[in-house]
This record gives C-alpha cells, sequence and structure tokens, in this order.
C-alpha cells in the first residue's frame, strides 16, 4: 500500500534565497501569501508534517490550527546543511570559490563543500523519513512541509534522473508537488 505525500516547499524568506540551508529564517509576508494561496485550492490530507525550521514550521502550524489537522515535526526533513557556505550566495561564491561551487552543481555527489553534510548522508537521512512515513501512514494523504533540496532529490528519484542531476530539478518558493510510495515501488510522481 503507498502513502500518498504533498511536499510543499516554504515561502519567501527574510533573508532571501542563497543557501539557508539549517539557518532559522522566518518567512516575509510575500513568503505566507505564497504558502496560502498554494493551499487555498488544495485539500484531502489526513495529517501534515513538517521540517522544524520556521520557514517550514510556523506555517504548518498555522494550516493544521485551520484545517484541524494533526501536526508534527520530523527533523529529518530539514534542508541540507552547507557547511562553510551556509547562509552565501552563488554569487558570492563565485567571486572565490567558482571551481567548489561548480564542482558542486556538477554532481553534488561527488563535491561535498567544506564543513558540509555529505550528499550520501542527506540522501540517507530522506529515505529513513520516507520509511517512516510508509510505515506510519500506509493509505493516507499527507501534507509534508518542507525545502528544495529535500523536494530535488525526492523528484529527481521519481523522475528516474542520474543522481548527479538532481541539481537540475528546479524548486520554486511554495511549490507544490505530489509523490506515492511504497518500499517496493519506490517513488511516482502524480498529479495533485
Amino acid at each position: 500500500m503507498m502513502v500518498r505525500l504533498d511536499f510543499l516547499r516554504h515561502g519567501e524568506t527574510e533573508q532571501g534565497g542563497g543557501l539557508r540551508g539549517s539557518l532559522d529564517d522566518q518567512l516575509t509576508a510575500a513568503g505566507w501569501q505564497q504558502m496560502i494561496a498554494t493551499t487555498a485550492v488544495a485539500s484531502g490530507w489526513q495529517r501534515i508534517v513538517s521540517s522544524p525550521l520556521r520557514r517550514c514550521a510556523h506555517f504548518a502550524e498555522r494550516l493544521a490550527e485551520e484545517r484541524g489537522l494533526p501536526i508534527e515535526y520530523n527533523d529529518n526533513l530539514r534542508e541540507l546543511h552547507f557547511g562553510d557556505w551556509e547562509g552565501k550566495h552563488p554569487s558570492e561564491l563565485m567571486l572565490d570559490q567558482a571551481d567548489e561551487l561548480g564542482r558542486f552543481w556538477t554532481d553534488p555527489y561527488a563535491y561535498t563543500p567544506p564543513g558540509a553534510e555529505p550528499m550520501r548522508d542527506f540522501a540517507a537521512r530522506i529515505d529513513t523519513t520516507l520509511q517512516t512515513l510508509h510505515l506510519a501512514y500506509a493509505g493516507q494523504r499527507i501534507l509534508v512541509v518542507s525545502h528544495a533540496g529535500v523536494m530535488r532529490l525526492l523528484l529527481a528519484r521519481a523522475r528516474g534522473l542520474a543522481p548527479a542531476d538532481l541539481l537540475q530539478v528546479v524548486v520554486g518558493y511554495a511549490e507544490l508537488v505530489g509523490l506515492e510510495f511504497a518500499p517496493q515501488q519506490g517513488l511516482k510522481e502524480v498529479g495533485l
């Protein structure tokens, strides 16, 4: 039996774009509006599971209260930790670490930024989370409020892309995507 997971990326944050990673930014007013607009036309969830970072958790709490849904937080849904690159924009890194940034964008499994979480470790914790959600909620439809990196990883797999190509997947602010997962069948992208 599959679990239906609708992944929602957080909206725009106060510190703007770039490699936010584990930095705990708040949403801007525009970020709140982005997420409100996206979820206003979606329904059918039986619970919400969220990253504990404020840019996800605060909206998830509000939506859970409004819709009368149970909510839980899963630390494994946090964004990839970018180490020394946390909080930096790629344009800033291009000034003195262009080669390293290029290596990361080309194959994030082959190159880990200084002090960062290796992509294999990140993928392993996301895999653990999928298994946990499936065990707990098979047959249900869950809203998962998370980050672009988590969604890129899962969408790349669902689309059959090579692991090295996961950063080619674009995930916009407050984007909502549907996935189904069962251990035997893997991931499948589905319409909303």
